[in-house]
């Protein structure tokens, strides 16, 4: 699948078998590192969240995202080439780091497209995003889970990675009523909408 300029996808990957990617706080922080690097340069980030074994963005696309990159004989875009690079370089690390080889990633970064502004779903995705620590039960709030965006909306941190003034006007957030949104339950038959085709929401 190609990606369009000007376009929202929900970007996901997750550890292969499920296997924990990240192990501690400065395992977070380098993929964030790199994050910025191999995919802020070259996109505008909407928001994120990192879990233990899984990742979820929210990306608009620019011009800069859908440039082409030749890969041997295969032809990639600048964003999915970001990724792959993201996913090589932080599995490196990780591998010397806690000694181990072998595969870190599933094998394919996904990209889902969001349907146009006229759709409820960049707006269900980004609080879907947000929700990832609570629904899994990690932290009774979303404010007190550190790897996503979630702190930066609420003024509790100064995070840089995300476009915020972008998000607001893409996904026409309301800052009066941000926190209460963030938290209204998502109905769970919309939420295939937001994966590729035949993954599902229990595989991550």
């Amino acid at each position: 699948m190609k990606i369009s300029t000007n376009q929202l996808y929900h970007v996901y990957n997750q550890g292969n078998n499920k296997e924990t990617i990240f192990r501690d706080h400065r395992d977070y922080i380098n993929f964030l590192n790199k994050v910025r690097i191999n995919i802020g340069s070259i996109s505008n980030i909407i928001c994120y969240c990192l879990m233990p074994n899984h990742y979820h963005f929210l990306i608009s696309t620019t011009e800069d995202s859908i440039k082409p990159v030749k890969l041997g004989n295969i032809n990639s875009q600048a964003l999915k080439n970001g990724f792959r690079l993201l996913n090589s370089s932080y599995a490196n690390d990780f591998n010397k780091k806690h000694s181990r080889s072998g595969s870190l990633f599933r094998q394919k970064t996904k990209f889902k497209e969001l349907e146009n502004s006229k759709s409820d779903y960049p707006f269900i995705c980004f609080n879907y995003i947000h929700q990832n620590p609570l629904k899994a039960g990690i932290v009774n709030k979303m404010e007190d889970w550190e790897y996503s965006s979630f702190k930066d909306y609420m003024g509790l941190r100064n995070g840089t990675l995300c476009n915020f003034k972008l998000a607001y006007e893409l996904l026409d957030l309301d800052a009066g009523s941000f926190y209460n949104d963030s938290y209204s339950i998502i109905n769970e038959d919309l939420l295939p909408e937001l994966y590729q085709e035949n993954d599902k929401r229990s595989d991550l």
